[in-house]
């Protein structure tokens, strides 16, 4: 293996060892145990939020997610706030007032690639994230869930392109970060990183046709993915 991609390699299974260290903790918060509960999901972040990619709104990973939590809450409401092309700044300027003035009571935060792709420094993606988190936190009771950036250097769209080892490089720092900014707030992660570097090129089905954001099966697959985290702070009876 070239010396590079051994050293993203090895960054990566760290970004994952911290991810997972990091989700637990004194101020881990739960969801009700009473199934009767007026549970609240919010949904902040980029494209991949909002579900382009997908057939329809309902195939997208937020309605996905919503329809497993309503199993559980059968009342759960869901506010996707989800927008096209946002950056973590974005997400600061155009979604976390509403999402705080919700009080939710489930918050799910997907960003980071458009930070990778606009060349905006990881020192301030960390800043933007330590500011998103301290809000949910202080300001709400929300469980908050943040995904590890997929490895968007896998898809068609870019694998071929001449940036995609410094895309990859900057996605692992990226994640990085994230887990790092996380770790203090008590904010489950998940990861979505390995899971994508491994599964892309061998189920080319996950990407729609644009070579870039999920399909229908690659939502269903986030879904899993991410549920898996939710379920983990659904309190035990």
């Amino acid at each position: 293996m070239h010396t590079g991609l051994k050293a993203v390699a090895l960054l990566a299974a760290t970004v994952l060892a911290t991810a997972c260290a990091g989700d637990r903790g004194e101020r881990a918060r739960t969801l009700p145990q009473d199934p009767r509960a007026p549970v609240l999901y919010v949904a902040l972040g980029d494209s991949t939020v909002k579900g382009i990619g997908a057939t329809s709104p309902s195939a997208n990973y937020v309605s996905r997610l919503h329809a497993r939590l309503r199993v559980v809450y059968p009342q759960a409401g869901v506010v996707n706030l989800g927008r096209g092309g946002a950056t973590s700044a974005d997400v600061i300027d155009r979604q976390l007032e509403h999402a705080v003035r919700l009080r939710p009571q489930l918050v799910t935060l997907s960003i980071g690639p458009n930070d990778v792709t606009g060349r905006v420094p990881v020192q301030e993606y960390e800043r933007n994230l330590d500011s998103i988190f301290r809000r949910l936190t202080e300001e709400t009771r929300a469980v908050v869930v943040a995904n590890l950036l997929p490895d968007i250097a896998a898809t068609p769209r870019l694998r071929r392109r001449e940036a995609a080892p410094v895309v990859r490089e900057l996605t692992v720092r990226f994640n990085e970060a994230l887990a790092r900014v996380a770790r203090p707030y008590g904010v489950e992660v998940v990861d979505l990183y390995q899971p994508s570097r491994a599964e892309i090129r061998r189920r080319p089905e996950l990407i729609a046709a644009d070579g870039y954001h999920p399909s229908d099966l690659g939502y269903a697959r986030w879904a899993e993915l991410l549920w898996a985290g939710v379920e983990r702070r659904i309190a035990a009876p």
